[in-house]
């Protein structure tokens, strides 16, 4: 698909859903590259997980934007407060806008269904009516793998069908897709959905099973290993992540004319995932042996004997496994980063956060 290049330099730039963490490496790469600008984070700061994780990745956004040429600009507010947003659109005429807030976690939705009607439906309403009132360049939001639900298919396309979500949370993030998708065919508003593929590193969301099975592990813990082990995941780095983000945010979908003279949608979807599906026991073995290295296990620390391997959960899928083909045709990137890499570097900060 042809690309409208944008230069984000001098830009005035919206980051929902930072300090989370997508959003806070996303606001620390864009402090670091832009020359010029401002770029303006919305959170609500809220406490589905430890908001002191939300303080710390906020402090390294402001201790780096005091030797950055950026303006930043924290605002602490909902997306689905439809007054704030229209109230910052109002003031900042953004030309860019990177929605990446939203309430996350699969089991979570099963049982608090109405932060995610408000936050993914609502919010990302606010969103789309704000572009829609005042023209933006490009909308750029995050969707996620979980919208492929029960596909039997891999690796995931974004060509594949995908109706039929298995928990509210991929119900809600395929709505996004849709309603994007009408905004960009009614008001020529190009915007472009990227679906996450188990995204993990340091400073990460204690809910992620990474994150959670190394709190548990540190406390001599033993940890649920869900469908026997026998799951593969698409695990993706988040600087990989930021990497396709910060790309496809300066190459919006051209806007063009169909035949009948009416707009086409300037819109388009694509996956972002590491390309190569890892074997959950393999994974955790990893984690394992880097959290050892990293001092937050003893030397002589018993693997198997802190494994419980359980049946599946609801809302799960065993196996999640991106063809990025797409991103890497339009925008030359392609996740790098491996597991060991990665996992080392979440064990080192985990170390140094918690010592």
């Amino acid at each position: 698909m042809s690309k409208t290049r944008i230069d984000l330099n001098g830009k005035t730039i919206l980051v929902t859903g930072s300090p989370g963490f997508i959003g806070a490496y996303l606001v620390l790469r864009l402090l670091k590259e832009m020359s010029s600008g401002t770029v303006v984070s919305l959170d609500n700061m809220n406490d589905y997980y430890d908001p002191a994780l939300k303080e710390y990745r906020l402090s390294l956004i402001k201790e780096a934007a005091i030797t950055s040429p950026v303006r930043h600009i924290f605002v602490k507010g909902s997306i689905g407060d439809k007054a704030l947003i229209d109230k910052l659109f109002a003031e900042y005429h953004f030309d860019v806008v990177v929605n990446l807030a939203a309430q996350a976690g699969v089991r979570y939705s099963i049982d608090h269904p109405d932060v995610y009607i408000e936050s993914n439906i609502i919010g990302f309403y606010n969103i789309l009516e704000a572009c829609r009132h005042n023209p933006v360049e490009h909308l750029v939001y995050a969707s996620s793998s979980s919208v492929y639900g029960g596909n039997k298919k891999v690796p995931f396309s974004t060509e594949d069908k995908v109706d039929n979500p298995v928990s509210l949370y991929a119900a809600t993030k395929k709505s996004n897709e849709l309603l994007a998708h009408s905004y960009s065919k009614l008001y020529n508003i190009p915007s472009t959905g990227l679906r996450f593929f188990t995204v993990y590193g340091p400073a990460g969301r204690p809910d992620m099973f990474y994150f959670s099975a190394t709190n548990t592990l540190a406390k001599d813990g033993t940890i649920k290993i869900f469908n026997y082990g026998n799951c593969k995941r698409d695990f993706t780095y988040v600087d990989d992540i930021v990497e396709g983000v910060y790309r496809v945010m300066q190459g919006a979908p051209e806007k063009q004319n169909g035949e009948d003279g009416l707009p086409l949608p300037p819109y388009a979807v694509y996956n972002i995932g590491g390309g190569t599906p890892e074997n959950l026991l393999d994974y955790i073995s990893t984690l394992q042996e880097e959290l050892v290295n990293a001092g937050v296990l003893p030397a002589d620390y018993d693997f198997e004997g802190h494994r419980e391997l359980v049946g599946m959960q609801p809302g799960d899928v065993p196996v999640t496994y991106a063809d990025s083909k797409a991103l890497e045709d339009d925008y030359g990137f392609r996740p790098t980063i491996s597991i060991r890499e990665g996992l080392r570097k979440f064990a080192q900060w985990y170390a140094e956060y918690y010592k």
